[in-house]
């Protein structure tokens, strides 16, 4: 009987051990905190098991309108690293970013990319179209952002995140290629993406598309009669097959325009839903940047070829 009970307290010492060991390893962790969910696959992805992977703004959440709640400042202040996307995207929390950085590395993840690579807002004078993700070759720019910030906040696992950034970065080169392959597969005069705000003109210019959306590269603002009416023009004169709802923007705006064409004679179809400024829910393909972006690649080519 004594046996047995030594056998069972050195057991329990040994759970106890254990548990303990593993609350120790994750407090050790760096919290990595990012704004968007394709950020946060960058930073999940490169940080690995040597970081604490967190993102502030899930699916279907328009970081456009995203204003920051309480739960959110307390995650911004107990983060080691904060990663947001920059030009202007995340608009409602540029003044929250500024106080934060004077304590943390709050790190812009377009700040790496040259300004010649990005494209001219027409929305906000001055500055560029914030929608940097859907060009998968320019992306790339911030892996090595947030690799070299890894870096410096843990120069000892370096190696580590060079090593993950480098596969990370394989993987974005072969996503590109397919983009570019799927994507000529649509005949050249089927070629016109209209989607519910103008959030694809990257992925137009690098993958030779031409897209058009219902409102401006921000959602700040409804579209108005003469945007729906212009729109609906030019979708029955151009006889396009098929627009686009997105999965953080209001589908009823599209809508309008698609019983407009509708009134014109022309029958438009919804082609499907894409993930824009959010990606899908986490523990789906498409909660994932490589899946979101094939999504929706394969909802184009589908419904416009």
């Amino acid at each position: 009987m004594g046996y047995r009970l030594i056998i069972s307290l050195l057991i329990s010492v040994l759970i106890i051990s254990c548990s303990s060991s593993e609350k120790t390893n994750e407090k050790e962790k760096i919290i990595i905190l990012s704004t968007t969910g394709m950020i946060y696959d960058i930073a999940l992805n490169i940080g690995g098991e040597k970081v604490n992977a967190q993102y502030l703004m899930g699916p279907g959440v328009d970081p456009h309108l995203y204003k920051a709640t309480q739960n959110d400042l307390i995650k911004m202040r107990e983060a080691d690293v904060i990663f947001y996307n920059g030009l202007h995207l995340e608009g409602k929390m540029q003044e929250t970013f500024e106080k934060l950085a004077k304590s943390k590395p709050v790190i812009a993840i377009s700040s790496g990319i040259d300004k010649s690579l990005l494209k001219e807002s027409k929305d906000f004078g001055g500055t560029y179209d914030p929608h940097i993700w859907f060009d998968v070759s320019l992306w790339k720019n911030a892996v090595e952002t947030v690799k070299n910030t890894l870096a410096e906040k843990d120069p000892e696992n370096k190696e580590y995140y060079s090593k993950n950034a480098s596969k990370y970065l394989n993987n974005l080169d072969e996503l590109h290629s397919w983009v570019l392959n799927s994507i000529a597969t649509i005949p050249k005069d089927h070629r016109v993406m209209i989607t519910a705000h103008d959030a694809f003109g990257y992925f137009g210019m690098a993958y030779d598309i031409e897209v058009r959306g219902l409102q401006g590269i921000s959602t700040r603002s409804e579209p108005g009669l003469r945007d729906i009416t212009d729109l609906t023009e030019f979708i029955t004169s151009n006889k396009i097959k098929a627009v686009f709802v997105e999965s953080s923007v209001s589908e009823k705006s599209l809508r309008a325009v698609v019983e407009g064409c509708k009134e014109k004679g022309h029958n438009v179809k919804i082609g499907g839903t894409l993930f824009s400024d959010a990606m899908g829910a986490d523990n789906t393909p498409e909660g994932t940047y490589d899946g979101m972006v094939r999504h929706n690649v394969n909802t184009i080519v589908n419904s416009l070829k």
